[in-house]
């Protein structure tokens, strides 16, 4: 954004986890470790959790709630990624509503998979032709995009959402999507068309549980199916009920079923009430994605992705989970010795996220007292310097270099300049001292009254 048309905070919305500053300043004084790390994301509304594990990494395809909602406004979908599960990097959004011409509402629910070096992202979109909701596939050649429309057209339209998509063993694709009903249909090989007709599969309170109180709606099957495979077992995973909804789950033998019902995953609990699922494993754990209202100003309608770490009973059935603010442990720790961008993030306070004109994201709209927390940071034998690249549309400010706290131990200080534009890009650097073994890193922003300068990226050299 250029200086003049950067939007006054006033006009803004609210920043959803600003309220935490005091209090995490005040643990970080009397030495207390912050342990929020859930919700992942804190800079914007999240929902609808879709992980895939690629090239080491975890991608995570979320939507996004606007700030303020009412109901379920939402535009956009998301992409983050981690290579250890606590930092988790914004790659913005590589698809919207405006990608698909024939859509005009509700980007809700989708899940992205790989084939063939290709990513293809299910998603559920009101076609304005019809008024009904259908689901369209998008692709791209990366798994952060950019996705473009496929087909022009929905791939399947039945007015329900929430598509599922899993590639067996033998090559065979499955699409999975509904709500109130239970559909399934063939992917082909390109993954963009289908063989066969849709098929309702039969849902029996033997396969998916017995709600009461709904004649119309018998089991438990409400919606967000996730659909995927582990040591020869099928497995359905869902929203169940409603309203509040829980975490159920039911396996198979085979990919179509028979299907039995097998229990709660995660009760009803936290300030929404709908919740998703997404499962995964990866380097060695299985991780159970979910949304909840967790942040300030949360609801049904305005959620946020969490993550919690578990481990299958031996037999295969899932444990009961339940949200936690702590999260998933950290896999391994972060290197600062290679560049890293300041969207990487494990916590933060005040600050916000925005295309940036060298490409990727940039953090913006950095206030006096915001701070970025990035979780594991192995400084080995020490660093001797910190750099970043900043841009300033007024007079900079300040980046202190903390450890485990943002009143933690003070190893580095960063002016930064005005550079005449809030894109206009330049290269800071400041020694540090102290920096050794690994901590929690935290980058606290300093400086007069409103916005102080972006930041794109950082790093440390090593001693």
């Amino acid at each position: 954004m250029t200086g003049a048309n950067r939007i006054p905070a006033v006009l803004r919305p609210r920043r959803v986890v600003a309220w935490l500053t005091g209090l995490l300043c005040l643990m970080a004084l009397f030495a207390v470790p912050a342990r929020a790390d859930n919700p992942i994301v804190q800079t914007i509304y999240t929902a609808d959790p879709a992980p895939l594990v690629y090239n080491g990494r975890v991608y995570l395809y979320t939507g996004h709630d606007e700030d303020g909602s009412t109901t379920y406004t939402m535009k956009e979908w998301r992409v983050w990624s981690s290579a250890d599960m606590v930092n988790w990097t914004d790659h913005g959004s590589p698809l919207s509503l405006a990608s698909f011409s024939w859509a005009n509402a509700n980007a809700w629910a989708g899940q992205a998979i790989y084939r063939n070096g290709r990513f293809y992202w299910y998603v559920p979109m009101r076609d304005r032709a019809t008024g009904a909701m259908a689901i369209g596939v998008a692709v791209s050649n990366s798994p952060t995009g950019p996705f473009s429309d496929a087909l022009g057209h929905p791939l399947v339209e039945n007015g329900q959402i929430d598509p599922t998509v899993y590639i067996n063993d033998d090559g065979q694709a499955y699409l999975y999507w509904g709500n109130p009903d239970l559909w399934s249909v063939k992917l082909n090989p390109d993954m963009t068309s289908y063989s066969g007709s849709p098929t309702k599969v039969s849902l029996t309170t033997a396969g998916f549980g017995t709600r009461t109180g709904n004649a119309s709606r018998p089991t438990l099957f409400e919606e967000g199916p996730w659909f995927y495979k582990r040591n020869g077992l099928y497995y359905m995973v869902f929203a169940a009920a409603c309203c509040s909804e829980f975490i159920a789950y039911s396996t198979a033998p085979g990919p179509t079923g028979p299907w039995t019902y097998r229990g709660t995953i995660m009760p009803t609990q936290g300030a929404s009430f709908t919740n998703h699922p997404g499962i995964v494993d990866f380097n060695g754990g299985s991780y159970f994605f979910y949304h909840n209202g967790a942040l300030p100003g949360g609801s049904g309608y305005t959620r946020s992705v969490a993550v919690e770490k578990f481990t299958y009973n031996a037999n295969g059935t899932i444990p009961t989970i339940n949200m936690t603010s702590s999260g998933a442990p950290q896999v391994g720790t972060l290197n600062p010795y290679v560049r890293q961008e300041a969207e990487t993030i494990a916590w933060e306070s005040g600050v916000e996220t925005e295309p940036s004109s060298e490409g990727g994201m940039n953090v913006g709209y950095i206030e006096n007292g915001d701070w970025i927390k990035v979780k594991g940071a192995a400084f080995g034998a020490g660093a001797t310097s910190f750099t970043a690249r900043t841009a300033s549309a007024t007079s900079g400010g300040r980046i202190e270099v903390r450890l485990d706290g943002t009143g933690g131990a003070l190893v580095g200080t960063c002016t930064v300049p005005g550079t005449g534009g809030w894109q206009t890009w330049t290269t800071v650097s400041c020694p540090v001292t102290g920096a050794t073994g690994t901590h929690d890193l935290y980058l606290r922003f300093t400086g007069g009254s409103g916005y102080l300068f972006n930041v794109n990226w950082w790093q440390f050299n090593a001693a």
